[in-house]
């Protein structure tokens, strides 16, 4: 069986809400990630395997507030892109200028002698 994505629009009007819902969600058996999305965090993204979306949404609407299934799909697997095996650097990009720092300036300050005043 493949892992699955269902979305589900659950309305939480606050953090304890939505940290109940979190909460109800990761404890259901097949969950692999769980994940608050939409402009109002008002929708929990779960990923897993074999997870009953049906009593997962009767469960949000029972234990947190009104609760409607949006999607559920196959998890589509991200291709990865190759790297570029080396970076070329050309002659014309290298800064001489920049490649060393200044040499430090050396400040010696003047001395005065323990008994004489410093406004003397």
């Amino acid at each position: 069986m493949a892992k699955q994505k269902i979305v589900i629009k659950v309305e939480m009007s606050c953090d304890k809400c939505r940290s109940k819902a979190m909460a109800l969600v990761a404890s259901t058996g097949g969950v692999d990630s769980v994940a608050l999305a939409g402009d109002g965090k008002d929708q929990v993204v779960v990923v897993g395997d074999g997870v009953d979306s049906i009593k997962l949404t009767a469960a949000l609407r029972k234990k947190v507030g009104h609760a409607t299934l949006v999607t559920v799909g196959e998890v589509k697997k991200e291709e990865k892109k190759p790297e570029p095996a080396a970076v070329v650097e050309y002659p014309w990009s290298y800064h001489p200028a920049y490649a060393y720092a200044p040499p430090a300036q050396h400040v010696v300050y003047q001395q005065y002698p323990a008994s004489s005043p410093w406004w003397c």
